[in-house]
């Protein structure tokens, strides 16, 4: 696995930034299947949306997830930046978290396949902690970066890319 250590163009991450995913990653995965699939204590609600087109839209928000997590590691991972840049190509000229982004659209799959309301109460605190990651990161970057990266910050939202250009 790649290391930011070794990597003088990265900024690094939150130092509880890979065991905490980990972690959140663990604990959704056992409340979303045992709610889901043994339990059923919150999808008992009656969805008036079939099970087929809940299916195939998690396997749409998945994809998505797919292209956004390749696509980022792909251009963080890819190549050394000599010297150390802000990275705006690709899916960073949209969005600044694209990997931290496809991880949420993952988890936002699952719960859409099973309804499950203790998975999206768990999906709430992930959200916050990725949200935490990523300003951890963020001021990390404006550190190391100054007026270019706090421009970025201006230019790319953190999550989701905006439908409308900024004035």
């Amino acid at each position: 696995m790649p290391h930011h250590d070794d990597r003088p163009d990265l900024a690094g991450e939150h130092p509880f930034g890979d065991m905490g995913q980990l972690i959140f990653l663990v604990f959704f995965l056992v409340v979303w299947v045992l709610d889901s699939f043994l339990l059923k204590f919150s999808t008992c609600v009656p969805c008036l949306v079939p099970p087929e087109i809940r299916i195939g839209v998690s396997i749409f928000i998945a994809i998505i997830g797919v292209i956004l997590a390749k696509n980022g590691h792909d251009i963080v991972f890819g190549e050394v930046r000599e010297p150390p840049s802000v990275i705006r190509k690709g899916v960073f000229g949209v969005m600044r978290h694209p990997l931290y982004t496809a991880a949420l659209l993952f988890y936002l799959a699952l719960i859409v396949t099973t309804r499950s309301f203790l998975a999206i109460l768990v999906f709430v605190g992930i959200t916050a902690f990725y949200n935490y990651i990523a300003r951890h990161e963020e001021s990390k970057l404006l550190h190391l970066f100054g007026e270019e990266y706090r421009t970025y910050m201006q230019d790319v939202p953190r999550w989701f890319p905006r439908i409308w250009k900024r004035k």
